[in-house]
């Protein structure tokens, strides 16, 4: 019931966030061509995507709901995976076109409107310290949140980048520092974006929990389990971040304490690895799946 209503929580905080986004992203384009400012334009592109990101996240969330039919067996929440993958493989675009046009301006730079882009920049860092606050209220263990609240913070870092390069402007007419400010939003968006792609795809590609030493778990449950011979073709994977599944072959002794064993290594599992989905294949001899035995 907790996380039901946590999921339900999560969906209202997101749409909102995409509705501040989604609302201010059309002032900032205006902005940022006004004010000839390309941390402003580079912004209000990167909320663009914000709200597309947050939209998708949103209806991650409501999709994640959906019973799981006889073509999705385990249903829709893996989707939260995908659209948080795809928001990070996003921030590296992002950060190419703005890399590329910074480095342009730099050589030929161009007149900014200091105090236009004061006033944007300042209610646009406004706009995402309140849609921030939003996000920080939803479950941060959640892959599509955070994907999420990586790309607010990116914008929070773009906005104070805009503001810190307006005020250097109308302080010292020095026009490059809205390139170079923007380069430093470069710098700050790939580590995040990277962090993101990488555990995500680790999800996607069927890895194993972080936490989860397939290369010891056989012998704990040997060392644990009284009557458990061998366990063997052990493969964990995260359909998501909250949600870790395990299968294994366990070779038992006797066949009378079969089912003892099983409910033994599900317990096993739950108090050491916090896995609580595991499908456990008994076998009284030789391993059915060995190349050997099915071929000959």
């Amino acid at each position: 019931m907790h996380n039901g209503t946590t999921h339900s929580q999560d969906e209202r905080r997101l749409f909102w966030a995409a509705a501040i986004t989604g609302t201010f992203m059309i002032a900032e384009v205006a902005g940022g061509l006004l004010a000839g400012s390309l941390a402003l334009v580079a912004d209000s592109v990167h909320m663009l995507t914000d709200f597309i990101s947050l939209g998708f996240a949103w209806f991650a969330l409501r999709l994640a709901h959906r019973p799981a039919d006889f073509k999705r067996t385990y249903g829709f929440a893996r989707f939260q995976i995908l659209v948080a993958f795809t928001n990070g493989i996003s921030l590296f675009f992002i950060v190419a076109w703005i890399f590329f046009e910074a480095i342009h301006r730099l050589f030929n730079p161009i007149i900014v409107i200091g105090s236009t882009m004061l006033v944007i920049a300042t209610l646009g860092l406004v706009a995402n310290l309140v849609v921030f606050k939003l996000l920080h209220g939803a479950d941060q263990e959640n892959l599509n949140i955070r994907g999420a609240i990586l790309h607010v913070m990116s914008d929070l870092l773009g906005s104070g980048g805009a503001l810190a390069a307006a005020g250097i402007i109308l302080l010292t007419g020095w026009f490059s520092a809205d390139p170079l400010f923007s380069l430093l939003v470069v710098a700050l968006i790939l580590g995040s974006a990277g962090h993101l792609v990488k555990k995500s795809g680790h999800i996607l590609l069927e890895g194993a929990p972080p936490w989860f030493d397939v290369t010891e778990v056989g012998t704990d449950l040997i060392r644990n389990i009284s009557g458990l011979v061998d366990v063997h073709h052990i493969h964990a994977w995260l359909l998501t971040q909250e949600q870790p599944m395990v299968t294994l072959h366990a070779r038992v002794a006797e066949i009378q304490r079969s089912d003892s064993i099983i409910l033994d290594i599900k317990r096993r599992l739950k108090e050491k690895y916090d896995i609580s989905h595991a499908t456990i294949q008994v076998e009284y001899g030789p391993c059915k799946d060995h190349p050997n035995t099915l071929t000959g």
